[in-house]
């Protein structure tokens, strides 16, 4: 048996591309082993003091509890006194146990009654940045000079930078990984051609200093919201510690042996490519579709040349399939995917979500640029990109109805939540985007059946857009024109102006595409087809951008557990249960607050304390206040009870019996004249 060796640039590189894949399939086992489940969306679901308190004697510390593990510095808590001055030590005390998150920070001792404002902020396991602030009493309540923060952590100018390399970042790998799959799996000898060339190679570079800018503005970004943090080193160190800082230095890892690819995909690759003829290269990509009836025996043509395209090809498709994973993997490994429940499963699943959608919608940008840049691209190319996009799709399918199941929870939360919303717009864009895909595959359809003569034609057209004679001839043929005085070259004399030589580079560059434009319009099929890929990607831009939105928005299944927890106050063993509940009756000064105290909140007798506040923080003095109990679970209730006023603003009752334990429901009915009244309710848990 005669076997034919390989170029050597050829063979090294065949020899390196399964290296490269063990290496790299290393590092994304390690990456997946780092992954540890949470709930996606921190939020604080206890604080001590509670919001609204008034206690009677300085705390000596300020405790929050989260629903996840969060990740805090000594300033992500701050307490202010009326003045606006900083009472707390600044040392964050990490009180953590089991699956209670918690964390502390001491005050100062001898703290004046009055307001103090407690202003936190911390950064969730799936690398978004969270903050709230509340403030509570000392004493009784009294005037400050401090403004709750209206502004959420991650907004303002470094926010929008941010979320703008975010969608960049998304964009680059979308069109990397989609223009290499068209390449490999549809169109080899698109490899050799520049406009492809240039798509892919721009979209490493977006996708780079993308992620080369959310590294630097991380720090910004979820602190202090301020540009000139890009510049603290010490920030940054503290970044490259989290886990969101190892995926963005893992992406960079990762697009580093991506350049490689691309390098071999646009060095040897394309040079072996483009050495075929256009019959062997048509052969060459009928191997893709399994179609071997062309090749002679030792793969060879039927001339007897040699296809050593196909190890090489075999090669880049699992080398590049790897880096794709891999960079995809940076992704599920940071943010929703990694968080909540089942993160075994779902981490996978983001990742042949996002690999879906980048074959998917980069196939189709490498698709328009060879419709509108390469008039010479072949039919049968058009038809396996139809195939690709279909199994895509599929994938697509299968992977977003699980993460939309995850994500959400609930029917209520796909309507009732801003996460919701978001999936129902993508759904309808993505329902507009098969519509126009169902019309390109008409149009593709209408390609396959053209008359033979006509195919040839077209698809022998624009091999190389320099040969300008050559694209004359066939695009005068396709209209029926006479030929035979544009088919002869004319030489053309170099003045030895400039000015008259750069105008006349001018001239035949226009020329050149005006006899590119009429070879690329002379196919009506083929117009229509680029028409319908280019309101795809149009579509596409709309579809990855409300994606980006939706990576960065609280998933409904978190906003209805907070939306639970909110709704729920759970007793402390020997601690008052403390609840504030505003209302509002609608009438003339009906707007205010009930302060309701449930002493020791537990089953047995208790005391109840309440008070009511105007809403300028004022005792409201209301001509009627009723509080009934229920505990629904048991069928117990409502169990009535009218507090006696003991002064202005302030009642009380004594014996109030409470048989079991559970979640009691505490509606508290408020009148404010005689016509306004309203009733307030909230569930506290007993025992």
């Amino acid at each position: 048996m005669t076997a034919t060796a390989p170029a050597p640039s050829t063979a090294r590189a065949t020899a390196f591309l399964p290296r490269l894949a063990l290496v790299l399939a290393a590092l994304l086992a390690t990456l997946f082993t780092a992954a540890s489940p949470a709930t996606a969306h921190a939020a604080l679901t206890a604080s001590d003091p509670k919001d609204g308190a008034v206690v009677a004697t300085a705390p000596a510390q300020v405790t929050l509890s989260f629903s996840e593990q969060v990740a805090m510095g000594d300033d992500s808590i701050r307490v202010l006194d009326p003045q606006g001055k900083r009472v707390d030590t600044g040392e964050l005390r990490d009180m953590c146990s089991g699956n209670t998150i918690r964390y502390s920070t001491a005050l100062h001792t001898g703290l004046p009654n009055g307001t103090y404002t407690v202003a936190w902020q911390a950064v969730s396991a799936d690398s978004h940045p969270i903050s709230g602030a509340f403030t509570f009493s000392i004493g009784a309540p009294s005037a400050t000079d401090v403004t709750l923060p209206t502004a959420q952590a991650g907004g303002g100018p470094v926010g929008i930078a941010y979320g703008i390399a975010r969608y960049a970042a998304y964009a680059g790998f979308t069109v990397l990984v989609g223009g290499a799959a068209f390449i490999l799996l549809c169109w080899r000898r698109g490899a050799a051609e520049r406009p492809l060339q240039k798509l892919v190679v721009r979209a490493w570079v977006t996708l780079t200093v993308a992620t080369l800018a959310m590294l630097v503005l991380r720090t910004p970004y979820t602190g202090s919201g301020n540009f000139s943090d890009v510049f603290d080193l010490d920030g940054l160190r503290a970044v490259l510690q989290t886990k969101t800082g190892a995926s963005l230095v893992s992406r960079l890892l990762l697009l580093g042996a991506a350049a490689l690819f691309v390098a071999v995909l646009f060095g040897v690759y394309a040079r072996r490519v483009a050495g075929l003829g256009p019959d062997e290269a048509e052969r060459a990509e009928r191997e893709t579709e399994g179609s071997d009836q062309a090749d002679g025996p030792n793969g060879s043509d039927e001339a007897g040349n040699p296809d050593d395209t196909s190890d090489l090809t075999f090669g880049l498709a699992i080398g590049g399939a790897v880096v794709s994973g891999g960079i995809a993997a940076t992704w599920a490994l940071s943010e929703h995917a990694s968080t909540g429940i089942q993160p075994g499963i779902a981490m996978p699943a983001d990742i042949l979500h996002l690999m879906a959608v980048a074959t998917w919608l980069g196939g189709l940008a490498a698709l328009l640029v060879a419709l509108h840049k390469v008039p010479g691209i072949e039919r049968a190319a058009v038809r396996r990109f139809s195939q690709v996009a279909f199994v895509s799709v599929l994938v697509l399918a299968v992977t977003g109805v699980y993460q939309s199941w995850r994500q959400l929870g609930s029917w209520s939360a796909l309507t009732g939540t801003e996460y919701g919303q978001l999936l129902l717009l993508k759904i309808g864009l993505v329902a507009v985007l098969l519509g126009i895909a169902y019309m390109s595959r008409t149009w593709t359809a209408r390609l396959a059946d053209a008359p033979a003569d006509a195919a040839t034609a077209v698809t022998t057209v624009g091999q190389t857009s320099a040969d300008v004679s050559r694209e004359t001839a066939i695009g005068a043929v396709s209209e029926g024109a006479d030929v035979s005085r544009e088919t002869e070259p004319v030489p053309v004399p170099v003045p030895a102006d400039p000015e008259r030589a750069a105008q006349l580079a001018r001239q035949r560059a226009a020329r050149e595409s005006a006899l590119e434009k009429r070879v690329r319009d002379a196919d009506p099929d083929r117009a229509g087809l680029r028409r319908s890929v280019l309101a795809e990607a149009a579509i596409a831009v709309i579809l990855l951008a409300v994606t980006t939105v939706l990576t960065s928005t609280e998933p409904g299944r978190t906003v209805e557990q907070e939306t639970g927890r909110g709704s729920t106050a759970t007793a402390v063993p020997d601690r008052a249960v403390k609840i504030t509940l505003p209302f509002d009756t609608g009438g003339p000064n009906g707007k205010g607050s009930v302060r309701l105290e449930l002493d020791p909140g537990r089953v047995g007798a208790n005391t109840l304390h309440l008070w009511a506040d105007s809403a300028d923080g004022a005792p409201f003095d209301l001509p009627e206040i009723k509080v009934a109990f229920t505990l629904p679970a048991k069928d117990i209730g409502p169990l009535p009870l009218v507090p006696e006023q003991a002064a202005p603003g302030h009642w009380t009752a004594s014996g109030v019996q409470l048989p079991l334990a559970g979640e009691w429901r505490i509606d508290v009915t408020v009148r404010t004249s005689d016509i306004d009244q309203t009733t307030i309710q909230k569930t506290v848990k007993i025992g």
